[in-house]
Formats: C-alpha cells, sequence, structure tokens
C-alpha cells in the first residue's frame, strides 16, 4: 500500500520507439487481442474501493439506540470507538486505493490473468467493511483486528504477485521500464510501496493476541508512514543540505510524486456520490410505513403516516444540500489546483472520511428530531462532522497557497482575482457550523431550529457570497483610503496619469 491522496506531475514520459511498439503489436497478435489497456479495470477499482471506504460508516450509522434512550457515558464511549475506528479504517482504504493506482502506473496493460488476479484483490478489499464491523463491535476481542490485519496482507501478497507475474511478462509495462536496463530496481521499488502496509498490518495482527493498543498503533502507522517518512527527508535536507538522489530515470521521480489530480477528483467525486446515495437508502429503509398500520391506524390514509416521518425527511433533505455544497466548494477548489501535493493529498483524505460520517450525522438527527433527551448531542455531533470535513477542505487551500506557483492558476493565488471569493466558499461551513455548535450550548431549547435554519442559509449563503464579497472588498479598500494621508493617495492617484495630464 502507499501514499495515500498523492498527485502525478513531473515531465511527460517520452514516446515510445517504433521497435517497441512493433513488439507491442506481436504481443498482441500472439495472444489473440487478449491484452487489452487497462483504464477501464482502473475505473472499475477506483469506484469499488470509493464505494467500500464509504460503506464503512454503515455499522457506525446503524449502531441501535433507542429514541428514548439516554446517550450515557457507556452508549457515548461505543460511538466514540466505532467513530475512531471508522475514520482509521477509511484512510487504511484510501493507503490500499493509492498503493493500487501505483501499481497500475507500472503495469499499462493487462491480460486475462492480471484481470482475473485483480478481482481477487476486489472481493478481498470489499470483505473489509464486514472485518471493520467485527473490530468496532468488538474493539477488546483481538480477533476481529486480526481479520482485518489479515484481509490487507492477503491483499499486499495478490498486489505482488501481480507485480511478479507483470516483470515476467515485460510487454505488460510502462515502456519506460521495458527499455530501461535497471527493471529489478523497478521492481524492488514497486514491491516496496505495495508491501509497506501489509507487512505492518501483518505485525498488527500478531500484536492483537498480546497488546491490542500496539495493534492500533501499528494500523495508524500505514496512514501516516509516508508522510512521517516525508518529513524526516525534507528535515534531513535541511539540517544536511544535501538532497536525496535516486539512482535512476524520470520514472522513479514519477512514481514518488503525488497522485494525478485527476485521480483524486475521480476518487473524491466517488465518495460524494455514494455518501448521497446512502442517505436515500436510509430513507426508504426506515420511512416506508407498515401497510397494515396504515390500514387500522390511520383509515387507509397514506399522507396522514407519513405525516410522523416529518422531521426525518427535513433531516434528509439538509443531509443531502450539505453533501451536494461540499462537493460543489472542492469541485470549485479543484478548479484553481494544477497539482496536489502529499500534504494537500492527507488532507482532502481526512475530510473525506469526516464526510463520509454525514450519514451517521443524518441518523442521529433523525432518530433524536423529535425533542428528545439527546436531541442537543445528536445536532453537536452533526455540527463536528461538518466542521470537520470542511475546515480540512480549507487546509487544502492553505496548503496549496505554501506551494502557489506550482499548485495553483495564476488569477487563485494570494491577491488573485478569485483569491478572496474562494477564501469565503472555504470559509463558510467551518464558521455557520462552529457558530451554530456554541449557539446549541447556550440556546438549548432551540438547538434544532437553529441547525435546520443553518441548513437553509447556506445554500442562499452561496447565492450572494459573490455579491457579498465584492462589497466587503470595496468597503475594505474604502476604509484604507480613508485611513491613510490624504498626501499618500494624492501620491497614488499621480502615478496612475500619464506624464501629460499630471504637467496639467
Amino acid at each position: 500500500m502507499a501514499e495515500a491522496g498523492e498527485a502525478v506531475a513531473g515531465p511527460s514520459p517520452p514516446p515510445p520507439p517504433p521497435s517497441l511498439l512493433l513488439s507491442r503489436g506481436r504481443a498482441l497478435g500472439e495472444l489473440g487481442g487478449s491484452t487489452q489497456g487497462a483504464q477501464r479495470l482502473l475505473a472499475y477499482s477506483d469506484a469499488l474501493l470509493s464505494i467500500i471506504a464509504t460503506v464503512m460508516i454503515l455499522p457506525v450509522a446503524h449502531t441501535k439506540i433507542h429514541p428514548d434512550q439516554e446517550l450515557n457515558e457507556s452508549v457515548q464511549q461505543l460511538l466514540a470507538t466505532k467513530i475512531a475506528v471508522y475514520l482509521m479504517t477509511f484512510l487504511i482504504v484510501t493507503v490500499a486505493w493509492a498503493a493500487h493506482v501505483r501499481l497500475f502506473q507500472v503495469i499499462e496493460l493487462i491480460d486475462d490473468v492480471l484481470a482475473l488476479l485483480n478481482l481477487a484483490c476486489m472481493m478481498l478489499i470489499t470483505f473489509l467493511p464486514y472485518t471493520f464491523s467485527l473490530m468496532a463491535s468488538f474493539p477488546d476481542v483481538p480477533f476481529g483486528i486480526f481479520m482485518f490485519s489479515s484481509c490487507a496482507v492477503i491483499i499486499g501478497f495478490v498486489q505482488a504477485v501481480i507485480v511478479m507475474y507483470g516483470f515476467q511478462h515485460p510487454y505488460l509495462l510502462n515502456h519506460q521500464i521495458q527499455v530501461s536496463e535497471n527493471q529489478a530496481f523497478y521492481k524492488y521499488h514497486i514491491l516496496k510501496i505495495i508491501v509497506r502496509g501489509p507487512t505492518l498490518s501483518f505485525v498488527a495482527a500478531i500484536f492483537s493476541f498480546f497488546f491490542i493498543p500496539m495493534s492500533y498503533v501499528f494500523l495508524g502507522l500505514i496512514i501516516f508512514f509516508p508522510h512521517i517518512r516525508h518529513l524526516t527527508k525534507w528535515f534531513t535536507s535541511k539540517t544536511t543540505g544535501r538532497e536525496e538522489e535516486l539512482p535512476l530515470e524520470s520514472f522513479t521521480f514519477y512514481l514518488n510524486e503525488p497522485l494525478s489530480k485527476e485521480r483524486v477528483e475521480a476518487f473524491t467525486d466517488g465518495v460524494y456520490a455514494i455518501v448521497a446515495t446512502l442517505l436515500i437508502l436510509d430513507i426508504c429503509e426506515d420511512n416506508v410505513p407498515d401497510a397494515k398500520v396504515v390500514r387500522e391506524k390511520y383509515h387507509g390514509h397514506l399522507i396522514s403516516a407519513l405525516g410522523e416521518y416529518g422531521p426525518n425527511f427535513l433531516a434528509y433533505f439538509g443531509s443531502f444540500v450539505t453533501v451536494g455544497l461540499l462537493w460543489f466548494v472542492h469541485h470549485s477548489l479543484f478548479l484553481h489546483v494544477t497539482k496536489t501535493t502529499q500534504l494537500m493529498g492527507l488532507l482532502n483524505n481526512l475530510s473525506l472520511a469526516f464526510i463520509g460520517g454525514l450519514p451517521l450525522a443524518y441518523q442521529l438527527t433523525s432518530k433524536f428530531a423529535k425533542k428528545s433527551h439527546n436531541e442537543i448531542e445528536a445536532i453537536q455531533v452533526s455540527c463536528v462532522t461538518i466542521f470537520f470535513g470542511s475546515i480540512f477542505q480549507f487546509g487544502i487551500w492553505t496548503a496549496a497557497l505554501f506551494y502557489e506557483r506550482e499548485t495553483l492558476h495564476p488569477y487563485a493565488r494570494y491577491g488573485g482575482k478569485e483569491h478572496a471569493f474562494m477564501f469565503a466558499k472555504l470559509a463558510l461551513y467551518p464558521c455557520v457550523s462552529l457558530l451554530a455548535f456554541f449557539l446549541t450550548c447556550v440556546l438549548s431549547e432551540l438547538s434544532a431550529t437553529i441547525f435546520h435554519l443553518m441548513q437553509i442559509i447556506i445554500p442562499f449563503a452561496f447565492l450572494v457570497l459573490r455579491i457579498l464579497v465584492r462589497v466587503a472588498l470595496v468597503t475594505i479598500k474604502h476604509i484604507m483610503s480613508l485611513s491613510r494621508p490624504r498626501e499618500d493617495v494624492l501620491e497614488e492617484e499621480e502615478a496612475c496619469l500619464s506624464p501629460p495630464e499630471t504637467l496639467s
């Protein structure tokens, strides 16, 4: 498994020589057309991995809590444990996705064997939500952690087999590797990237039978080890003044670069789409009245029976609008991004992990919507989820500004014409969700009203945001001009005039 959330850049590879194209065409002919590009396989795998990462929230969202039951310390501890394990496993799946992307940067063509091996890998990945359910439901029992870690080890083993098979059939590899004299180094390099996560998972599986907290530490290292390694290299280069030298061609740098902006966008769009889908699945499952109840209690009046589910529908529409607008903010942000960095990838995955928790927020706000004992706690959980999902988006923008010449279009850089508008877009949800959280603490009786007002107001705020930003900029400019001495203003005006106008 590789670095989660990293993107592709660097010089575009040179075209393959005619002899290589001829040998590749001969290989296709010998295999009877069974060899093909890996693009469709990658699209299928990306879709499946984004689904698996997102459905990890289902065991948390469907925790059995009765509306009249108090969210006492034991229930809160259970939910907190499940949420923590969910965040960790979500991020581990993003690491597996990044490893899969790295693998198929090396292998550009697939045959039937590679397609079946990839399906075996995907089958094991689809089993991860079940092992997560065991981990979340029985955090003190080693078997759940052992099952999850074992699946990660086997996934890494299958990916290593794919690498070995690819290098035994060089016509399947990237053309730069095919013409290279250092294929053994490339094989070692990609295997090191792929096996890193499974190795840590193997150690976690062993510790699960002796000291469970250490197992979670090693599983957490799967997520942060690439970033710790990158930070260590940066610190070493700054202290010693020497950059790390890679002994091979540009493709080695290509594998060490972050993942491409397009792959990050595709994976992100998949997570947002699945979160929105999970919301309507919960509506279909929990908010369709029983036919017998409609006949006996409501005398066959379906509309009267549906009236009881009004707060649930309100929570659904509010949650869907929140998901849609957070996607819109992410989309607007990445319109200005030209290249992502490792830090931006990590922040994007952290944001997606909290966005994936919105079905839990919907379940809580709909379940405790009728002035129950837990209404305030449910709404505060929703505010916290929205806050962290949006503040990490703001973090992506902040990280991009540190390397704005490499990561942002000129018009979006600090001081650019779109900078203030993008800043306002990204700051809207964190500020409003934080304000709603504190208002629910002070005005507890109006907590539901405050939360739903927040969900209603924000879409309208987005519609008038550009006008508000322009008015604010003009106002600030006017105030600053009033606060400066009159002589400075005259000097600026004279500097803008042409020489004849200045003389006159």
